[in-house]
């Protein structure tokens, strides 16, 4: 299989999972592949090979000793799936996750063959930008609880953070806080870099692009720029949709996903 760049071994902590052609999955800054993408994973592994590196410092992967690099990144996870024995594969992208699928797509485009971009940025707009920097001065002060806080301000829809009770938003933020993982800081350093906005017109691969609408962390307007920038892309609008999906959104996103990735060629399984 011809790609443009060389692989390195492998190092990241990677959850297989289900048979079938492989998607592989880029989950977001702070997050994990159970985090991001645990409400259909036992539903797109009855068909498809799930492959889903976790970042340095997040899941079971060594935390950076270097600030994380994109280059390096793409290169890594698509390492992950050839290494778990798939030539090439569709690649769910979302948050910072999308950047990483979009640049895994330019630079080995003999292996990417979909894109799923969910809730993504080719840039950080200036609410996600501003975000970033706060996440990353209050993580450096230790500030844990603030930017657990400032993680359920930010991921949840006006219409949740309107009904949720004092009692309830108090135990949210317990459970965000201990659930950060320890690279949090280095992914929010990468997403105040990312730039991958001159990848976008190189990309040939079929590419659905999902904006969720009520999104505070990731504005809109950066999936419509997305959309936009890349040659064919379909793009696809979840109504009020908060950053992390909720249930029925994620549902709704499903079978968007499904009904895309239908069309799509088989990949290598």
């Amino acid at each position: 299989m011809s790609t443009n760049h060389s692989l390195p071994k492998p190092y990241l902590d990677v959850v297989v999972q289900g048979s079938g052609p492989a998607l592989l999955l880029a989950h977001g800054a702070g997050g994990g592949i159970e985090g991001n993408f645990g409400l259909v994973l036992d539903d797109l592994a009855r068909d498809h090979t799930l492959i889903g590196p976790h970042y340095p410092g997040a899941g079971g992967s060594p935390v950076a000793t270097e600030p994380l690099q994109l280059d390096e990144l793409a290169d890594q996870l698509v390492d992950s799936a050839v290494a778990a024995g798939h030539e090439s594969f569709a690649m769910l992208g979302e948050s910072l996750g999308t950047a990483v699928a979009v640049r895994a797509a330019t630079r080995h485009p003999g292996r990417v063959t979909a894109l799923v971009l969910t809730a993504g940025f080719a840039v950080a707009d200036p609410v996600l930008a501003l975000a970033a920097q706060l996440i990353k001065t209050l993580a450096r002060a230790g500030a844990w609880s603030d930017v657990a806080r400032l993680a359920c301000l930010s991921c949840m829809s006006p219409a949740q953070l309107a009904e949720i009770t004092p009692a309830d938003l108090d135990a949210l933020v317990a459970q965000v806080q201990a659930g950060i993982p320890p690279g949090m800081l280095d992914h929010f350093d990468l997403v105040s870099r990312v730039d991958v906005r001159e990848d976008l017109g190189q990309l040939t691969v079929p590419t659905l692009v999902v904006a969720p609408t009520g999104d505070r962390l990731v504005l809109p307007d950066s999936s419509y720029r997305l959309a936009a920038g890349i040659p064919g892309a379909k793009l696809i609008e979840l109504s009020g949709g908060a950053h992390i999906l909720n249930e029925a959104d994620r549902m709704t996103w499903l079978r968007h996903t499904r009904e895309f990735l239908s069309t799509v060629p088989s990949q290598s399984a």
